[in-house]
């Protein structure tokens, strides 16, 4: 092969080499102030050549800094006003576009996109390209209202919120309204969500927002009309009796009877229904068809109490009374009788009655028999009784 050739084959492999290392980008980028945007600069990335560097750098027109530079030692962010704000993907070959965050006025300028690789046999190719970014103000765009749940017609005591989306410069402000009679607006709340934990019907209406920022001369945006509407539970016969046991109202029963018709009258918060029948039955308990039911009258119970409180006295009454005949039964028996001196001495010769007590005895004997003789008859009766309880008590 000549020399001609040998030029041939370098140039063509030299040629396809920077054709795989072409960075790719765009010529201008238009960035939000306070929002984030994107500076592409992405290459098809090869095995024979591998990259050594890359770094970003901008010039405000006073002079080109370095933002950005990433080698074998790692990541560096060179100027403080971008730190914490810009970064570049690491894990994603052939991609090397800067993120920048939070964009300000100043950022504005040409952005220089470099690379570096090295071939197989430790040649250095470089590469670059510039991006002009131009921060602007962007006034707030009409917002629109997205409902967090599918339809805007939903029952009463549930649940649902409306949130305010807009485009433009951060940060935005909402506003929330509800349409009054004669095309009035009622201001409702601050915020870019209207939320209600437990609709009622009353919050049936037409709902819309505003928004607006710093930027547009503070232009505010108006967003189009919604409407919501909450439908009441259905109002049945079940429903109203149900809500009498449920519900934190006052409700009060009025009953008339008389031979061949009575009506009961049941008064709640909600539209009140009269109930008719006739019937000759007494008037009973008023209960509802579902789980919930009235109290019944206190005059239910006095009959079991009574009961009750009958056999547990007399269950009392029998247990004290075991307990009393078992507590005779274990305590031990005596005799008592009644004697005079004279016959201790006949029953029992060997003691001696001193003569003293004897004749003391004979003289107090007449006196006591004219105390007994003064007695009444009840208390004869009660000795008589105490004298029979002794001798029974001696016999058993």
């Amino acid at each position: 092969m000549g020399e001609v050739g040998w030029i041939v084959v370098f140039a063509m492999t030299f040629i396809g080499c920077n054709a795989f290392l072409d960075l790719s980008t765009v010529h201008q980028v238009t960035g939000t102030w306070m929002a984030s945007t994107t500076l592409p600069c992405t290459y098809v990335p090869t095995e024979d050549f591998t990259q050594q560097s890359l770094s970003w750098s901008v010039d405000h027109g006073s002079g080109t800094s370095t933002i950005f530079h990433r080698d074998g030692t790692g990541d560096h962010i060179l100027l403080s006003k971008f730190r914490g704000r810009v970064s570049v993907p690491k894990h994603n070959p052939g991609d090397a576009s800067l993120l920048i965050q939070n964009l300000e006025m100043p950022d504005s300028g040409h952005y220089t996109c470099q690379i570096i690789w090295r071939s197989r046999d430790n040649n250095l190719i470089t590469k670059e390209v510039t991006t002009i970014v131009k921060v602007v103000k962007v006034a707030a765009t009409k917002p629109i209202i997205r409902a967090a749940e599918p339809g805007l017609t939903l029952p009463a005591g549930g649940s649902t919120s409306l949130s305010c989306e807009a485009g433009g410069s951060p940060p935005i402000s909402y506003r929330w309204f509800r349409r009054g009679p004669a095309g009035t607006a009622e201001f409702l709340r601050s915020g870019a969500e209207l939320a209600w934990r437990s609709l009622q019907p009353s919050d049936s209406g037409t709902y819309f927002c505003e928004a607006h920022n710093r930027a547009g001369a503070g232009a505010v945006q108006r967003s189009d009309a919604v409407r919501l509407t909450v439908t009441d539970v259905p109002t049945t016969t079940a429903a109203l009796q149900r809500n009498v046991g449920t519900t934190g109202g006052h409700h009060s029963t009025t009953s008339q009877e008389d031979s061949s018709d009575m009506e009961h009258t049941v008064t709640d918060p909600v539209p009140t229904t009269r109930v008719s029948r006739m019937d000759t039955a007494p008037v009973g308990p008023i209960t509802d068809t579902g789980s919930q039911r009235l109290a019944p009258s206190p005059l239910l119970y006095g009959l079991p109490a009574a009961l009750g409180g009958a056999a547990l006295g007399a269950l009392l009454a029998a247990a004290l009374g075991c307990w009393r005949r078992r507590r005779r039964k274990d305590e031990p028996l005596y005799e008592v009788a009644f004697r005079r001196t004279a016959d201790v001495a006949l029953l029992q010769p060997e003691v001696e009655v001193p003569a003293k007590c004897q004749q003391k005895e004979m003289y107090s004997s007449p006196e006591k028999t004219t105390m007994k003789d003064r007695k009444s008859p009840e208390y004869e009766n009660l000795v008589t009784a105490m004298e029979s309880q002794y001798e029974t008590e001696g016999i058993l």
